[in-house]
This record gives structure tokens, C-alpha cells and sequence, in this order.
């Protein structure tokens, strides 16, 4: 069987390791294990954005939409998720100046473009419980990345909330808006493992949304849905790679 490389940190060896593929107690280097029987050891991980590293209230950002533009959250669920406007904003069709434009002409209302974007964006919470996680990785020396369909306002709205990991040492960072195109597209898979470097086989990925799961398997990723921060330690050391967790 193949030998393939994992980070250092990793401290247990999976029980179908040959004797010989650890280095001997006290030696510098890298230590290596066998292909594990979930697929090859994670070299990189990409972490969806809404509902796994933030999670998200989409019926309060309606609600405040429609309350700052004096209609009825129906009518914003209406134009803005039905109508497809969200979904050319977070595929970079439009920007959200046209947004404003678009949903004022489609509501006829009228608001101001910046409390606009206050009302969409306002609706994100940190999932704390997924930070020992990342940790765990960079610890490993696991490289990580975010890779989300989103929109220009969302993700300034993020990074200004003064979350420490937002963008933090996440890198590449890959956003829908800034590709053109958005999961399950395989041209945003195609995007993000050329931007992460490494061999498609892997890298590791996790999203809240079957479909993108799927989508990331079928170009050649190694991926399972986001459960919780649990499932995910137990679904990384399935693969080799130990958090220490």
C-alpha cells in the first residue's frame, strides 16, 4: 500500500498502520500511516461558511428588510430568494447597488441602500463550537481555507463583527461573488483546488448542503456534510488526520 504523509501533530496511529510507517520515538520528521480505508489524508481542508463556521437566520434578515421597507416578509422572500436575486448576487451577476435597484423596482419601495445591506447582512452568529477545530488543524499543520457561495455585503458584514477567525488564516478564501460562479458549479470546485494547491484527492470538505457534498465528490474531493464539530473530529480522524481532540 501506498505511504502518505500527515502533519506531525497527529498522535495517534490508526490500527491499520504497518509496523515501520512511524518514525521511532524521539525522531524529528514527519510521520507517515497507510491510505486510510475513508480515502486518502487530508494535505487541506476547505470549511463552508453559512451554517458551518457561521451560522445563519435567513427569516430575520427577511423581517428586517421588509420592516425597514415597509412591506411584508412574504413579499421579500418573494423577490429576493423565489425571484432569484440573492442568487445573481452571490453568483457576482449583479452588485448590490443593482440589488437595491432591482428590489426597489420589484417592491416599490424605496430605502437606503446601506441600511438595505444592514438588514440582509445582520443575521450571522460564530459557531464557537467549531473553533477548537480549526485550531486543532493549524496546530496539525493542516493548511484550511473557506469556500461559500455568499455575497459582497454578507461577507463585509462578517468580517467587520470582529470575529478573531474572519478572515484570520484561512487561506485561499473563495467566494461565489468574486469567481463567478457559485456550489454546485464545477467550475468554483475547479477554482478553489487550483487555489489551494494540492492534489483534488486531497483535500477534505465539509457544507451543510448534500448537494455541494456531492458536487465536491463528484470532482474528485474527499467530502462529508457539516453535522457538528464532533462529527467532523471523528470524520478527519477516520481519515489520519488528528486534532488532538
Amino acid at each position: 500500500m501506498p505511504l502518505v504523509e500527515y502533519p506531525r501533530a497527529a498522535r495517534r496511529v490508526p490500527p491499520h498502520a504497518r509496523a515501520g510507517d512511524v518514525p521511532p520515538a524521539g525522531r524529528r520528521g514527519p510521520r507517515f500511516v497507510n491510505v486510510t480505508a475513508h480515502g486518502m489524508v487530508p494535505h487541506f481542508v476547505y470549511f463552508d461558511l453559512g451554517n458551518v463556521i457561521c451560522s445563519f437566520d435567513r427569516e430575520r434578515a427577511i423581517r428586517q428588510m421588509a420592516a425597514l421597507t415597509d412591506t411584508t416578509p412574504d413579499r421579500v422572500r418573494s423577490e429576493v430568494l423565489d425571484g432569484g436575486l440573492q442568487a445573481a448576487l452571490e453568483r457576482g451577476a449583479i452588485d448590490w447597488s443593482e440589488f437595491h435597484e432591482r428590489f426597489s423596482e420589484r417592491t416599490g419601495t424605496s430605502s437606503d441602500a446601506e441600511a438595505l445591506a444592514t438588514a440582509a447582512s445582520d443575521m450571522f452568529a460564530l459557531n464557537v463550537d467549531l473553533l477548537p477545530v480549526i485550531a486543532g488543524l493549524e496546530r496539525a499543520g493542516c493548511r484550511a481555507g473557506i469556500l461559500s457561495n455568499t455575497c459582497d455585503v454578507h461577507w463585509r458584514h462578517l468580517v467587520a463583527s470582529g470575529y478573531a477567525i474572519l478572515p484570520g488564516g484561512f487561506a485561499p478564501i473563495v467566494l461565489s461573488h468574486e469567481v463567478g460562479a457559485a456550489k454546485p458549479d464545477p467550475a468554483i470546485f475547479a477554482s478553489a483546488a487550483a487555489r489551494a494547491g494540492v492534489a483534488p484527492d486531497r483535500i477534505f470538505f465539509c457544507d451543510d448542503i448534500e448537494e455541494h457534498v456531492a458536487a465536491a465528490r463528484r470532482a474528485g474531493w474527499d467530502s462529508e456534510p457539516y453535522v457538528s464539530a464532533s462529527r467532523l473530529v471523528d470524520d478527519l480522524a477516520r481519515r489520519g488526520l488528528e486534532l488532538g481532540l
